[in-house]
């Protein structure tokens, strides 16, 4: 089996060593990363200048691009085979919520689906890399398990968030849906040294919405959460409501 491992972090995070090691029990592994933090990245493709892919001595690639720009490089130009799985992360910071919508980590798992590859997204929602290096042996556990999926559903992404708490602490893991946060006080408004204003965005207070089953109230009592994603982003049960406007030119 040949497993692609990426992720938004940077090729020098700490949580994509994790995730490949634990990805390197089970099969093959290559690693194309981007050669610097790409958080927030989202889905973007770089269009405007070409890419340079360089590899490393340890046999990994980093890329002078975007996540999704090392997916794209990596099945079409510099994998010898197509991935069994790509696999994104660890990354360093939670993604749950509307935070899949921002999230490069998720991207990579995303642009692995729009090509038919499984794709499974790993974050980790605290910020001690001592306490995320202790989850090395339930990844490797988790990721046997999930390439020994009979058929993994297609169009789907497996988001995989790991609580703040060492991996001995865990109670275990919860399917669960997408919760709902709200970011208030997230624009700083300054100036640069020569008076001109700037806008800073990012920190701010974070509040959370969501029912027993949501991500984020899983994580919080410690359970890794698992949140299957679809690609499909129709609403469909306002088919017929939008046709009853008869929005006609």
């Amino acid at each position: 089996m040949h497993i692609l491992v990426s992720n938004d972090d940077g090729i020098l995070a700490p949580g994509i060593v994790l995730l490949a090691d634990a990805c390197r029990a089970v099969g093959h592994v290559t690693v194309v990363a981007p050669d610097r933090e790409q958080s927030g990245t989202s889905h973007s493709l770089t269009l405007h200048r070409p890419l340079r892919a360089a590899l490393r001595p340890d046999g990994a690639y980093q890329v002078d691009g975007t996540p999704t720009d090392c997916v794209l490089l990596a099945v079409n130009a510099l994998l010898p085979t197509r991935p069994s799985f790509v696999f994104s992360g660890v990354n360093h910071g939670p993604n749950m919520g509307e935070d899949v919508l921002y999230s490069g980590t998720v991207a990579v798992a995303m642009e692995a689906v729009t090509l038919g590859i499984p794709g499974i997204a790993v974050s980790f929602a605290g910020q001690d890399p001592e306490v995320l290096a202790t989850y090395g042996p339930m990844l490797g556990r988790l990721v046997r398990q999930i390439v020994e999926v009979p058929e993994f559903p297609a169009d789907t992404i497996l988001n995989i968030n790991l609580p703040a708490v060492p991996a001995s602490e865990v109670k275990g893991t919860m399917v669960t849906r997408l919760g709902s946060r709200y970011f208030s006080e997230s624009l700083t408004r300054m100036k640069d040294p020569w008076g001109r204003e700037m806008f800073w965005v990012g920190g701010g207070t974070i509040t959370w919405t969501g029912g027993e089953d949501s991500d984020h109230r899983a994580v919080a009592e410690g359970f890794v959460s698992l949140t299957p994603l679809h690609m499909d982003l129709t609403h469909y049960p306002l088919l017929e409501t939008v046709r009853a406007w008869q929005l006609e030119l």
